[in-house]
């Protein structure tokens, strides 16, 4: 038998090729990449010689904390392939799905959580928080292409502005789960505080600190003299080093720091919008996040056949349909009355709203920073575990083929770019 740290590099090496190949072989395909890296995670993990079983509640710290890695790596990647110029009006649809989709999501999925699953009413908002924002990890597909490609129609833009702001602001009402749930422990007053702290100073401070440190950041790769600017140096890793510097120093005063790192992304895009080292910083960036992105799913596979999902119900099956199919796509819609596009447009807007590692994050950050132990936290995490099972299944199988009919019907050839030009093809792009 090969030694175990043989057997795991081996495992390292064939996951990085995965990462780099299936995305290619599944193109055209009515499949994602997370189904299947959930189907090699499950074998993987029902094998008898692999003992451990990778359930989030079994190691919450660390579910908290790689959780908060990918999402800060997919934040960035998300702000980084942003073509479009901020401008209150152009974002129209993202304030549309943030101020009421969003609120009306958690309102909704709490009231299911509350009248339907008999969840306590603290525990029912907790869960509404968890599963209402759109996951910016597992979004990919739905998202707008790298800079500078022209990939940005309006329902692509719409989910991946949607996914990189969503984050930050749905941690309010994690944070409100959190103070209520002490408040009825303790007695301890949570309004002032939580209006004043959670709401505006956290989200403020995210929103400027985030600013500032991609204000500091696209001087230094773009402005300085030529010889000493960063985008001298033609590494991408350069926006890893933003996220995470705005991520910790934004932590550091206590604000959102997801919010502050897709402001630093956005603020860094438009430092100087048509350099090629925008392409860099976002590749480097999408490599880490499919690789993070990959481990965390094949441990979500580990966990599902170590026994995630055996606390559920029926009656908990039946929310997660609700929730997926009911909740997202109407609240999606209400949102979307009156905005100018077609119907189509609207309907996918508002079905892709995938559930996913921010959901899992969510639930791990609140039930590890609850003064009170929470009951029933096993079949909170069954349930979560359940809705973004059936979101990567759902939408994972149906997102090429939609995706697909959608550019076609906006007389977009979604094959254009699948062959590569030929050697001395003269139509071939130029190199940078």
């Amino acid at each position: 038998m090969p030694e175990t740290y043989i057997l795991v590099l081996t495992g390292v090496g064939a996951l990085i090729a995965l990462v780099a190949w299936l995305p290619l072989a599944l193109k055209r395909l009515p499949l994602s990449l997370p189904i299947v890296c959930i189907a090699i995670g499950a074998g993987v993990f029902s094998l008898p010689q692999v003992t451990l079983a990778p359930l989030p509640q079994s190691f919450p710290k660390i579910t908290e904390r790689f959780t908060e890695f990918a999402v800060l790596i997919a934040l960035m990647g998300a702000g980084l392939k942003l073509d479009r110029v901020f401008n209150w009006r152009r974002w129209s649809v993202t304030w549309r799905l943030l101020a009421v989709t969003m609120p009306l999501g958690i309102a909704a999925i709490t009231l299911v959580g509350g009248a339907l699953l008999g969840l306590p009413w603290v525990i029912a908002l907790l869960l509404g928080a968890a599963l209402a924002p759109t996951d910016p990890v597992l979004a990919s597909d739905v998202q707008v292409g790298p800079p500078k490609t022209g990939e940005e129609d309006e329902v692509r833009f719409g989910l991946t502005s949607e996914a990189g702001l969503n984050d930050g602001l749905a941690f309010p009402f994690v944070l409100l789960a959190v103070a209520l749930a002490t408040w009825q422990a303790t007695g301890k007053p949570w309004l002032a505080e939580w209006l004043t702290y959670s709401v505006l100073w956290e989200i403020g401070g995210g929103i400027v600190g985030g600013w500032l440190i991609g204000r500091a950041f696209g001087w230094l790769t773009f402005h300085v003299p030529a010889e000493t600017k960063l985008a001298q140096t033609g590494d991408g890793l350069i926006a890893i080093a933003a996220t995470f510097v705005s991520y910790g120093l934004t932590e550091m005063i206590n604000v959102y720091g997801f919010l502050a790192v897709f402001i630093t992304a956005l603020t860094l895009r438009h430092a100087h919008r048509g350099h090629d080292f925008q392409r860099d910083m976002h590749d480097i960036t999408e490599q880490i996040e499919r690789v993070a992105m990959m481990v965390l799913l094949l441990l979500f596979g580990g966990a599902l056949v170590s026994g995630l999902l055996a606390p559920l119900g029926w009656i908990d099956m039946l929310a997660a349909l609700i929730i997926l199919l009911v909740i997202r796509p109407v609240t999606g819609l209400i949102g979307l009355a009156g905005f100018r596009a077609d119907f189509s447009e609207k309907m996918t807007l508002a079905f892709f709203g995938i559930r996913g590692v921010g959901s899992i994050y969510y639930l791990a950050y609140a039930l590890n920073h609850m003064e009170v132990e929470v009951a029933g936290a096993d079949r909170l995490w069954a349930i979560v575990g359940l809705v973004v099972l059936l979101s990567i299944l759902l939408h994972g199988l149906t997102v090429t083929p939609i995706m697909r009919a959608l550019d076609r019907q906006h007389g977009r050839d979604p094959d254009a770019d699948d062959e590569p030009a030929e050697e001395g093809d003269e139509t071939a792009a130029p190199a940078r």
